[in-house]
Parts: C-alpha cells; structure tokens; sequence
C-alpha cells in the first residue's frame, strides 16, 4: 500500500474511533476522551503502519514497540485523569462557549481524526525503510527512552502536586516544572525525533521530520501552550503570571529570579 493509502486508513479508523468517542462525550459531557483516544490513536497507527510497511524488519518491529508503547502509556495516563476528574478546564471553557451543540464538538472530534493520520506521516516514512543502521535505531531508542522517562516523570510530579488539597489554586513548581513551565510537553516533542533516526535510510526519510515539525507548531502556537497557559490564568492568576516571569514556556532551563 502506498503512502497516501496508508494514512487513508488511519485516518479512517481514527474517524470511527473518535466519532465513538464524540457519542461518549454527549453522555459524560467530559470532551477529555478525545485526547485519550488521539494518544491511542496515533499509538495504534503506529502498529498499523508497521504491520503494513514494506520496509525491513527491524525498523517495522521498532516502530510498532516505540510508537505503540508511547501511545499506550500516554492514553492510561490520560483516561486516568479523564474517569477520575471533572471536564479539562480548557474543554470545559469551550463548552461555556458552545454548550452541548452537538455539530461543533462533533467536528472537533473529527478534527482530531484527522491530526491522528497527521501525526502518523513520520511512521510512514519508518515503515517503508528498507535497513536501518544499528547507530540509528540505538540512537532512536535513547531519544524515546529520554523523552517517555521525562514525560512520566513530569506528569507524575504534576499529579502529586495535584493530589493535595494544600495546592489547590497554586502553580506547580516541583522537579521538572521548576525549569520548564511545560516539561511534559517538551519531552512529548522530543519523542518525534526517534522516528527521524528510524526513518533514515527510508526513501521517505523526509516525512519522518513532518513528527518534530507538526508537534512544535501546535505546541507552540495552536493546541498545546496557548490553551493551557489561558486557563492558568482564568484559574491561577497572578501566581501563574510570576510563573510566566520565572520560568522558560517549554525549552528546560534554569529560572530566573521572579
């Protein structure tokens, strides 16, 4: 199956995957489920296109144990916090905005369908890679052990810091989120660069590079930062904004005196 091909099919399946997803919603009125089943989704596209790939052997069999591990782990994390807390701030602001029109939330979810076959392209360009050299796939290893190793790692802080009652209206400032005010999404960017390393030697390589690429904009700029610094904001106010002063957006590095 060629490129195009494939990603018909993830998209296709991320299409019915979150149309189930949008029903789940209009029942729970929790829009959370739709970033457990993008993580899932792109985490099983991962496998699909390993499956499907005409490439060697190794690169396949890497991509479908990083890719689907890290989906894996990313959407238990998430249903966690989904089945276990109210609607995300950021979706429940939305909701305030659209209420339960079901034509809106509907195309958002399918929106996010269609980022899932996005994300997927890297993948392709993995599964189509006819060798890999052992320095690529252990570098490509390394990355993604890094980047999971710190993205549990922050996560796990932000829920304990979390879990108590003490916290409640103050800003996280414990282990990574002392030197980035977004660590779980900076080691969620990381990860994308494994697939550049499995991918080279593919004659898709090119593709593999759409990973760090897509994830940086969105991060930055559309989906990630934008909407998670607003509701710091609406709910944290002026500790956040010291925060902001103190701390670098996503990049680690040490603070600055607020």
């Amino acid at each position: 199956m060629n490129a195009a091909g494939s990603l018909l099919l993830v998209w296709s399946i991320a299409a019915v995957a979150q149309g189930c997803a949008w029903a789940w919603q209009r029942h729970h009125r929790n829009a959370g489920i739709v970033d457990v089943v993008w993580a899932a989704g792109v985490g099983g596209s991962a496998i699909v296109l390993a499956a499907i790939g005409d490439g060697a052997r190794w690169p396949r069999a890497a991509l479908a144990m990083l890719g689907g591990s890290w989906g894996l782990r990313l959407a238990l994390h998430l249903w966690r916090r989904v089945r276990a807390e109210g609607e995300d701030g950021r979706y429940a602001h939305l909701r305030s905005r659209w209420g339960n029109d079901p034509y809106r939330w509907f195309a958002f979810f399918q929106f996010q369908a269609l980022l899932v076959a996005m994300f997927a392209v890297p993948f392709v360009a993995v599964a189509a890679n006819p060798d890999v050299r052992a320095a690529a796939l252990a570098t490509a290893a390394a990355i993604w052990l890094l980047a999971v190793a710190g993205e549990s790692a922050a996560d796990a802080q932000l829920a304990n810091f979390r879990a108590d009652p003490a916290n409640r209206g103050r800003t996280c400032r414990a282990g990574l989120w002392r030197y980035s005010r977004h660590p779980n999404y900076f080691f969620e960017w990381l990860h994308w660069f494994a697939y550049v390393f499995l991918a080279l030697g593919s004659p898709l390589a090119w593709m593999a590079w759409s990973g760090p690429l897509v994830m940086y904009v969105f991060l930055r700029w559309i989906s990630g930062i934008p909407f998670t610094e607003a509701q710091a904001l609406r709910s944290r106010g002026d500790d956040y904004r010291a925060y902001q002063r103190s701390t670098p957006m996503l990049i680690p590095w040490f603070p600055r005196s607020e």
